[in-house]
């Protein structure tokens, strides 16, 4: 999962969510490459690599964050653990604002702030959007999702204003057996229970762990990207496509299909996650010179779950 590293050699990185999906694969890339990672973790500190930080608290050690090259900001909490209610609602949100708004305003701050910023969003920018193809310049949307991640791109503006260059990385669904959505997706199938949900046209914005990984990588050393990039693969997939796609791969049948009602019914507004459309294109991470190793679904299952 290697990239090429920027031409001034060994990188700084500071990594928050270090130890979600996504962190933990970054973090062991790029200390693959010799480059120098620091954790930020809730609690106390138990390495050298490690450095406290609280967001709900607002407490940051800005001494420990001088002389870092980059930030990668990745933690917020999970969206697909429980159902939304008021109070869930709004752990959401704050994990993301108050996490970024320190973080951001902390590296504003400091005597010699990191080069660049790359701060976490998500495609539900972009709201439930049917068949309309969503490049970085679509407008966002409406509901829920949308509004949590227009204010958390915000949070990250007085880096921005400092001079950090900072990108937005609007991810779409992260698919490995190592963790996250695809675990989850592949028990109904082995049960033979598997199949589309609801009417299955709704647009999957995908992206393999390893080109999710592989566009951080490739971000940090483009130094000319700045502002919103959509990290999903360049062919996004129906529902339907990646219901039958991880039925070939495990060999199983992908013909129940679960009903709408039945999903609102058992996971309240959280069904939108699995129901809404959205069909991101990843243009400014195509021009600027990414290319992905794993474009297609079907192809990409196969080698992942075969």
């Amino acid at each position: 999962m290697s990239d090429p590293s920027p031409p001034t050699g060994a990188l700084r990185v500071a990594v928050t969510g270090a130890s979600g999906l996504i962190g933990r694969a970054l973090g062991d890339s790029l200390r693959a490459d010799g480059h120098s990672v620091l954790r930020l973790v809730r609690g106390s500190p138990a390495a050298a690599d490690e450095r406290a930080w609280d967001p709900a608290a607002g407490r940051l050690d800005a001494a420990g964050l001088e002389g870092l090259d980059a930030v990668v900001h990745l933690a917020g909490e999970s969206i697909a653990q429980e159902r939304w209610t008021a109070a869930r609602r709004e752990r959401i949100l704050r994990s993301r604002v108050d996490g970024t708004t320190l973080l951001a305003r902390t590296l504003a701050g400091l005597r010699r702030p990191p080069r660049v910023l790359l701060s976490g969003s998500a495609v539900g920018y972009y709201g439930d959007r049917g068949d309309e193809l969503l490049d970085e310049t679509a407008a966002g949307g409406t509901g829920f999702l949308a509004d949590v991640c227009r204010a958390w791109e915000a949070a990250a503006e007085p880096a921005s204003a400092a001079g950090v260059r900072v990108v937005r990385l609007r991810t779409g669904v992260v698919l490995s057996r190592r963790g996250g959505a695809l675990p989850r997706m592949l028990l109904p199938f082995r049960l033979l229970v598997g199949g589309r949900l609801g009417h299955g046209r709704q647009w999957v914005s995908w992206i393999a762990l390893d080109d999710e990984v592989g566009a951080i990588r490739h971000l940090l050393a483009a130094d000319d990207v700045a502002g919103p990039v959509n990290l999903t693969a360049p062919r996004p997939a129906t529902n339907a496509e990646l219901a039958r796609a991880v039925g070939r791969a495990l060999r199983r049948p992908a013909a129940l299909p679960t009903p709408a009602a039945a999903l609102r019914l058992a996971f309240g507004k959280l069904a939108s996650v699995l129901l809404d459309s959205t069909r991101a294109a990843p243009r400014v991470l195509e021009r600027s010179g990414y290319v992905f190793r794993h474009p297609e679904l079907a192809a990409y299952l196969q080698a992942e779950l075969g």
